[in-house]
């Protein structure tokens, strides 16, 4: 899944664009929706490859007392007495007296344990739904995609999606599952979609918003 922005015209071709650090595509008026997004699926090497050129984007410094968002929700940053860091039922914790790097470093730690072990959860409850089984389930940290699947059965997600809410969160995952029976984003694939998730057209919009205003964070 690769986040885009689509403007549509008269015009009779789609097109590419990398603006701003982020994809947009340009498609004809009345062109399907499954038809533009199994061509930004079928170009995902070139948009990765034009991607990776960019300057890294700058992202916000961290320090205690900054709320962060995790599964929705806003907890702020806290210094606790000891040597770890970690997440509590109202806050992300760390010891005293660390440097807006440092506790950068330790929030991602924090978010990659909680993504693995939330999303893992979420997989294995609509895998056996959909009654499909990937080989493997991986976090990574990437910024334009928040989850794949590969030809060999492997699921993949950003540890990033754990700042959206559960709704958003199964939405990718379903999407990824269903690429288990579809790689692609035929009809079919979202017909797999949309059984489990009735509703995946609005989640799909607010995964989209989140995008929006993620661009600038961790």
């Amino acid at each position: 899944m690769i986040e885009y922005t689509l403007t549509r015209s008269n015009r009779k071709t789609l097109g590419l664009y990398i603006r701003n650090g982020a994809l947009e595509v340009r498609a004809p008026l009345l062109l399907p929706t499954a038809d533009i997004e199994a061509f930004v699926y079928s170009k995902q090497k070139w948009i990765n490859n034009k991607l990776s050129l960019l300057p890294k984007r700058t992202t916000l410094p961290l320090d205690y007392g900054q709320i962060i968002p995790y599964l929705g929700k806003e907890y702020p940053i806290v210094a606790k007495a000891g040597g770890y860091a970690g997440f509590m039922q109202d806050s992300f914790y760390m010891p005293p007296d660390c440097t807006p790097k440092q506790i950068k470093d330790a929030c991602i730690k924090i978010y990659r344990l909680l993504a693995k072990r939330h999303i893992t959860s979420r997989v294995q409850y609509f895998a056996a739904q959909m009654g499909v089984s990937p080989a493997s389930i991986k976090i990574n940290s990437a910024k334009t995609r928040w989850g794949s699947c590969s030809s060999k059965g492997n699921v993949n997600f950003s540890w990033r999606i754990l700042m959206a809410d559960s709704d958003i969160i199964d939405y990718v995952v379903v999407h990824e599952l269903a690429h288990l029976t579809q790689m692609n984003h035929s009809p079919k694939f979202w017909a797999i979609v949309e059984d489990v998730l009735p509703d995946y057209k609005q989640r799909k919009k607010q995964l989209k918003e989140f995008g929006q205003i993620l661009r600038h964070n961790l």
